[in-house]
């Protein structure tokens, strides 16, 4: 069954990764559209996810549309499920508050399909007490966590905060 897939891309070195999970999704004959965070840009191209996706990325929320409709509503409206790989810190507590500052974060505030999120992020970010609350609150509203799992991290070190594997969350979805 060909799904309807918005990948969410947030500003961690694991983004390179989500390059690899927008081919799965195609790979499957599902239509993927991209919505990154500005800081996701900066480590991987948008042009990556457009050539991937076959579909045009959304990186800023008030860039002139094609035809008219508002980005992030028509999204939300599209979408059957939405996957954020990976999923920050920063993302994870906008989500848990409500804000949207961003074409991602306003997309996940409109949406009403089900929502994946991939955390990757240094273990002692992962382990704070405040990402742990809004982790736990996330789950409470039926978010779906896929890892993080034990493994190395951008800084070095090894611990829980490395993104689960893209074909656990291909299969998660």
């Amino acid at each position: 069954m060909k799904r309807k897939i918005v990948l969410g891309v947030t500003g961690s070195i694991a983004a390179y990764k989500a390059a690899e999970l927008a081919r799965l999704f195609v790979k499957n004959s599902d239509e993927v559209k991209v919505v990154m965070t500005g800081a996701a840009a900066k480590f991987v191209t948008p042009l990556v996810f457009r050539t991937l996706s076959r579909n045009k990325v959304v990186v800023d929320d008030f860039e002139d549309p094609q035809n008219w409709e508002v980005g992030h509503v028509s999204l939300a409206i599209w979408a059957d499920a939405v996957v954020v790989a990976p999923a920050t810190a920063n993302t994870i507590a906008k989500m848990r508050c409500g804000i949207a500052d961003n074409a991602l974060t306003s997309l996940l505030l409109a949406t009403k399909v089900p929502i994946v999120l991939a955390p990757a992020m240094n273990d002692g970010m992962w382990s704070n007490p405040a990402t742990a609350e809004n982790v736990a609150v996330l789950r409470e509203r039926g978010v779906k966590i896929v890892g993080p799992v034990d493994g190395e991290l951008a800084c070095g070190t090894v611990g829980k905060g490395h993104m689960a594997d893209v074909k656990e969350i291909f299969e998660a979805v």
